[in-house]
């Protein structure tokens, strides 16, 4: 593999890290219904604002969402809405997972 390649891998592995995290994927999910700021995230999240505010900047660094000022307030909206796309067919991916082991479970206890 040649260098330019690998970083592209490198790339694309720290942006899925940035959703490596509950917390993270569900702030992804409300930035679906639109703008939020910092404050609103506290009140849903039982999280200090210093703890929110470094998860979206994970979210941030890795491109997901985006940022603006409004006096003190600091308002996150998805620069990425496509990465709704992903978490859906990540959501076939975890179905299809437990099918499979529900299947197979299934299949030991008949065995018993």
């Amino acid at each position: 593999m040649k260098t330019e390649e690998m970083r592209f891998y490198i790339q694309r592995a720290e942006t899925l890290k940035a959703l490596a995290n509950p917390y993270r994927v569900w702030m992804v999910e409300k930035l679906a219904e639109g703008e939020l700021c910092v404050c609103e995230f506290n009140n849903a999240l039982d999280l200090d604002y210093s703890t929110i505010s470094r998860h979206l900047s994970v979210l941030r660094k890795a491109g997901i969402v985006e940022y603006r000022k409004s006096g003190k307030q600091v308002y996150y909206s998805l620069r990425t809405p496509c990465i709704l796309g992903f978490l859906s067919c990540f959501d076939e991916v975890l179905k299809l997972n437990i099918k499979e082991e529900t299947e197979y479970l299934s299949s030991r206890e008949s065995v018993q």
